[in-house]
């Protein structure tokens, strides 16, 4: 059943930074381009390049964070109905019935009770960082480490806990055999 959890979780792991930094870095090149072409497409040189990719990086946090919330839900749907280490995740509908061909709509309620297990255990891990941070190192450099890399972090060794609470606590998810 580990070896389950752990599969799952490093294939979701890879999809889910491919997909949401592959969308944010198209985001956020779009949203340079745009803005290159409205200050009137100056001709290329070393200055140019180095502002356009200022704006690439300024923008591409702000905008991974929107394609992350769009990825999580995403990639979710690869988690069902595929086989990994002879087991997998079926989704149900309220009649008890399997369904085969799952949808975006199907999932709704499934994510939503994913994500909110996945802010709590991101809540959790954030709380027991500062409290050791608090402990054992000086209050100027108490929030110096808190940024949206290391809220992935957290999300991403959260998502290996929160299936294991998708398929314990979600009566329209169940874990079979294959």
């Amino acid at each position: 059943m580990r070896k389950f959890y752990l599969i799952l979780w490093l294939k979701w792991i890879f999809w889910l930074t491919f997909l949401s930094v592959s969308l944010a870095f198209v985001g956020s090149g779009i949203i340079t381009i745009v803005i290159y072409m409205k200050q009137g497409a100056v001709s290329l040189n070393g200055g140019v390049y180095r502002a356009l990719f200022d704006i690439l990086t300024f923008w591409f946090p702000i905008v991974w964070s929107a394609m992350l919330l769009l990825s999580l839900f995403l990639t979710l749907k690869r988690v069902f109905n595929r086989c990994y280490a002879n087991f997998k995740f079926i989704l149900f509908t309220c009649s008890d019935k399997k369904i085969e061909e799952i949808s975006y709509a199907d999932l709704v309620r499934v994510w939503r009770k994913w994500f909110f297990s996945l802010i709590w255990l991101v809540m959790v891990q954030v709380i027991v960082v500062f409290i050791f941070m608090k402990l054992f190192f000086h209050a100027e450099t108490l929030f110096d480490w808190f940024n949206i890399y290391v809220l992935y972090l957290f999300l991403l060794i959260s998502g290996y806990f929160s299936f294991m609470i998708l398929s314990a606590k979600c009566k329209k998810v169940r874990l079979v055999p294959c």
